[in-house]
């Protein structure tokens, strides 16, 4: 058994991105006899918090700093304990993503960092001046202490290294939880679903525009956008479909729990059109559900043609338009047949099972040394 602590900027009750696959780590790790603290700020009031949680107060600056002086001293004393084998930092560019590196250089703790798609081309691109003053002034001189990266796709280990990182990368996917398979319910149409943060990066500004092309040729379909608004941007979508004139297209907003389970099982095909994903927790949910996918190569998810499930295209409308003129001609049984296929794949090679194993060995790897894992990169 080794000590680990974990540090995320926030989680709460809606499980999807970093706030569900660090929690389901975080508890896979605990089964595989692992003493796991998960600190992260006290930002969302949740409904049930995790025994294994640890919280703490923003005290001052910017919120979206994320300053906690209480978690940053909290952090030093188990550093300085010597009881902590490992800390564990997901994400990056909040101040709770710095203490664990300033933690690890002073008192010698390895440091396991997973970027969560904050590394990629278009993360770093994007955003203000206060991130571009942050990654030179804060956030690269904490990750220079990390022993070891972990990756949830190849494509996330190739932002590692095009940032100049040369330590060891593990390249461990998210798992999934495969939900019981429940009837689809009747519709008046068949779904075209698309479902997450409504988001500049998630490429519906692909989507819409491609929709307009298709749906008068297909008059059976409809369009289903499902996820929060992200800064304003659900507004914006808004607006674009009404000037585009789109027709049975519906926003229904944020969906969780049994909701989302259903919406994903109750869509004939699933779209993510996305810029940059590190992993796409959307895609696997669907693909659990049973529901075919879509997705554009801003997500790693090349599998999808190979097991049959899917079509993983370019970015871009053309190819958008291309696959769903494909695809939606397709009769609901071709569908179902390929939702069946990938959910045999989430079952066989994303269980959170063996995502917890790879952790664990890859910690053991850290700390006592022996024969590397085979998903561990050294180059």
């Amino acid at each position: 058994m080794m000590r680990v602590i974990h540090v995320v900027p926030s989680i709460s009750d809606e499980a999807t991105g970093p706030a569900y696959s660090v929690v389901r780590l975080c508890e896979s790790l605990i089964v595989e006899e692992q003493e796991i603290t998960l600190a992260a700020l006290d930002l969302s009031p949740m409904a049930k918090i995790p025994s294994f949680l640890q919280s703490f107060p923003i005290k001052w600056g910017p919120r979206r700093l994320g300053n906690s002086p209480v978690m940053h001293r909290w952090l030093l004393s188990q550093g300085s304990s010597g009881k902590v084998d490992i800390l564990h930092n997901h994400s990056l560019w909040m101040m709770p993503n710095v203490y664990p590196g300033q933690v690890a250089k002073r008192h010698g703790v390895p440091l396991v960092v997973s970027p969560r798609g904050t590394m990629s081309a278009w993360a770093m691109r994007r955003g203000t001046s206060l991130k571009r003053l942050f990654w030179p002034l804060a956030q690269r001189p904490s990750l220079a202490a990390t022993t070891c990266f972990h990756a949830t796709a190849q494509s996330e280990y190739d932002d590692i290294r095009l940032l100049g990182f040369r330590q060891p990368v593990a390249i461990i996917p998210n798992g999934i939880d495969i939900p019981d398979l429940q009837p689809r319910q009747q519709s008046a149409y068949r779904t075209l679903l698309f479902l997450g943060r409504i988001h500049s990066k998630k490429g519906l500004d692909l989507l819409l525009p491609a929709w307009r092309m298709v749906q008068d040729r297909f008059p059976e379909w409809r369009l289903q956008i499902v996820g929060p608004d992200n800064g304003g941007y659900l507004g914006e979508m808004k607006r674009l479909a009404s000037d585009l004139q789109l027709e049975r297209i519906e926003f229904s907003g944020a969906l969780f729990g049994e909701q989302k389970h259903s919406a994903y099982r109750n869509a004939d095909l699933f779209v993510l059109p996305t810029y940059s994903e590190n992993f796409g927790m959307s895609v696997a949910e669907a693909l659990a559900a049973g529901t075919p996918a879509i997705v554009s190569e801003g997500a790693p998810w090349e599998g999808l043609d190979k097991n049959g499930a899917g079509w993983w295209i370019d970015i871009g409308i053309d190819s958008l338009i291309g696959c769903l003129e494909e695809a939606l001609t397709l009769s609901p049984d071709h569908l179902e047949i390929m939702g069946q296929r990938g959910r045999n794949w989430m079952e066989s090679e994303y269980s959170w099972k063996q995502v917890g194993q790879h952790m664990a060995e890859t910690y053991h790897w850290i700390v006592y040394g022996g024969n590397k894992p085979d998903f561990i990169i050294e180059d």
